[in-house]
């Protein structure tokens, strides 16, 4: 068994291993990680030997732990990191590169519409009629979308987003609302086999799916991290949030859509969402008369400019080919928009 681990923010390790009687065996580590002193790499893989396979990660990086000698420093490797590899090894997990991606970027479109693709797209990757998917939104008019458990009246000031003439919509996954405007956000979502993130934990799962765009970031020169449980952040405060949910069906598959602060209007979004000062902080700034343009003002790019290198770096590293949503997928997503995302019942369910 074969299982690869890219440490967000780190290295790669890999791990070869074997299963006989319910534990492992002819474990083997290695990756391009650093480590010091040099006799702690065979321990590595020593510690691990003979464990249950039912091991989890945080048991297996116990025993690499107690094992290893005094004074051992890792370098873009944890010990935890390296009982991800197994755990993703046991699983069977596939890697970034197994697949061919697809790239939608389309004309704006509207904010019900773009909750519905979402759900669409997904779908059809979990049941392998699609690609893994990267998809890029465009916003055809200023929206506040309501994560899935969300109170609407706890989080949405009514009368601000029809002052403003804002649309509320709520998305399929968990996490915070956010207010977007054509031009000021970087929103993409990615579609993915469940595969992709077996053997990670949940929260895992986040890092992983988010280590692309931090280095994509670093690569215009900012300094970026990933900021559990959903976060990216950088020495301007948080630049973007996560969110994520699980499709069953076929092979099954993940949803993981971010939300990137290009150029806020912070007036605007406290007069649409009931936000207060501790959340304004972490948007970077401590007062809403300015606007919060940590990605405008830290790269420096416009914002097309910035989504184009974002794609760039993704495709370097993996590929990345030009696609469209189908007819059918757009045919089913339109009802979707109509049926579900624009009713009151779907957006005020959680009243």
């Amino acid at each position: 068994m074969h299982g690869e681990y890219k440490v967000p923010g780190g290295k790669l390790v890999v791990v070869d291993l074997e299963v006989e009687d319910g534990v492992l065996r002819h474990v083997r580590v290695a990756g391009d990680f650093f480590l010091e002193p040099d006799e702690a790499f065979e321990v590595l893989s020593r510690a691990l030997e003979g464990a249950p396979a039912d091991t989890d990660a945080a048991g297996l990086a116990a025993r690499i732990d107690a094992a290893l000698p005094e004074g051992t420093v890792f370098y873009g490797l944890t010990s935890e990191g390296v009982g991800v590899a197994v755990r993703r090894a046991l699983a069977h997990a596939t890697d970034w590169t197994d697949y061919d991606w697809q790239l939608i970027h389309e004309a704006p479109q509207s904010p019900a519409l773009l909750m519905a693709l979402d759900e669409v797209l997904t779908e059809e990757v979990a049941a392998g009629r699609r690609p893994p998917t990267l998809r890029v939104w465009e916003w055809e008019s200023p929206a506040v979308v309501i994560g899935s458990f969300q109170s609407l009246r706890n989080e949405v000031d009514q009368e601000g987003t029809e002052r403003h003439g804002v649309r509320v919509v709520r998305r399929i996954s968990g996490g915070g609302a956010m207010f977007c405007e054509p031009g000021n956000a970087i929103t993409y979502s990615l579609s993915v086999p469940d595969s992709l993130v077996q053997g990670l934990s949940f929260a895992d799962s986040y890092a992983y799916l988010d280590d692309w765009v931090l280095e994509a970031l670093g690569d215009m020169g900012i300094k970026a991290w990933y900021q559990p449980l959903n976060d990216i952040a950088t020495d301007a405060g948080k630049v973007a949030g996560a969110a994520q949910k699980r499709v069953a069906g076929g092979q099954g598959a993940v949803l993981h859509h971010v939300t990137m602060s290009y150029d806020i209007d912070a007036d605007k979004m406290v007069e649409v969402l009931r936000i207060g000062r501790e959340k304004l902080s972490d948007k970077g700034t401590r007062s809403a008369k300015k606007r919060v343009d940590p990605l405008r003002r830290q790269t420096g790019l416009p914002r097309e400019a910035v989504i184009e290198r974002m794609l760039d770096s993704f495709r370097t590293r993996y590929g990345l080919a030009a696609g469209k949503v189908t007819d059918e997928e757009m045919a089913r997503a339109r009802e979707l928009a109509r049926t579900k995302f624009s009713s009151p019942e779907w957006t005020a369910r959680v009243p």
